[in-house]
């Protein structure tokens, strides 16, 4: 069990005794978990043919009004475990043939993650999350995590204020995903294109807001070169997207181009672009505690 602690792990800092008190996370101090099991909806270089041996963690620091995973993320469905269960579960899932072990949405457990990859699991750790990070908390992990996975979700104060409930997402993002680059470097596949190693950013193009996405990848190309980019058009209006009329509709095709042809005409040539039919809910993981003991 983990001792109860003062909790500013992540860029919330809320200061809370987790273990006696919820924090902006949601959740306690135990690993609660909602789905252990390979997954094949990553990135071609992370799911490769065997899939990504993927922990989807409940709990979340942000506050996404149009989160895909907010039975788990906001409404914490999910099974606390000890550490020695995980680590037992992620070594289980390399038996089954994972190319890599992913860690969806880990910051806030981080306290327990450094213990539970204190040695080596024998596959690569993928550390998957929002972006929304503290690099001093990041550097506990340098040498434990070899690729990182991290969304770079707005650039503008006002996006991140209205539809994430954190107008200093930015000034968090860019030094954690500067952190992240420092760590990795540079993608590196093996001969049969899956990665091994480095840094693939994720940014998730919203409706209405093309122009931030040109920005957020204007920011990725002069401050992260080398970085793969994984531009994502599976935007499903979703949890509270429905309250907001200007994000309850799906990207529109001249958006999509728009952000394309803008990644390609500043070099992003590294990387992965979804096709727009990905904006569909049968993407979205079940959650129902799959691989949680």
């Amino acid at each position: 069990m983990t001792k109860p602690f003062i909790c500013r792990q992540c860029p919330r800092e809320c200061g809370v005794l987790r273990g006696e008190q919820m924090g902006a996370c949601g959740v306690g101090p135990e690993p609660r978990l909602a789905r252990i099991a390979l997954h094949f909806d990553e990135e071609p270089c992370v799911s490769g043919t065997r899939g990504s041996g993927a922990a989807f963690f409940s709990g979340c620091a942000l506050g996404c009004a149009y989160c895909q995973n907010a039975p788990i993320s906001h409404g914490g469905f999910g099974r606390e475990q000890s550490r020695e269960q995980l680590r037992s579960a992620l070594e289980r899932l390399i038996a089954e043939g994972a190319h890599n072990v992913n860690l969806v949405n880990p910051t806030h457990y981080s306290h327990v993650l450094e213990r539970v990859l204190e040695q080596p699991l024998g596959a690569p750790v993928v550390w998957n999350s929002s972006g929304y990070e503290k690099a001093d908390t990041l550097k506990r992990f340098e040498g434990k995590v070899q690729i990182y996975l991290p969304d770079l979700k707005y650039v503008d104060e006002d996006g991140a204020r209205r539809y994430s409930n954190a107008p200093d997402y930015f000034s968090w993002a860019s030094k954690a995903l500067i952190e992240m680059h420092r760590q990795v470097g540079d993608p590196v596949l093996d001969e049969d294109g899956i990665i091994r190693g480095g840094l693939i950013v994720r940014h998730l193009i919203l409706p209405g807001r093309a122009r931030q996405s040109m920005q957020a990848l204007d920011w990725i190309a002069a401050n992260l070169p080398g970085a793969y980019v994984s531009l994502m058009a599976q935007y499903v209006p979703f949890a509270r997207a429905g309250q907001m009329p200007e994000i309850n509709r799906p990207i529109t095709r001249r958006e999509y181009d728009r952000v394309v042809d803008h990644m390609l005409a500043i070099g992003l040539a590294e990387g992965y672009v979804q096709e727009l039919s990905s904006s569909d809910e049968r993407y979205i993981p079940a959650f129902d505690l799959t691989g949680v003991e």
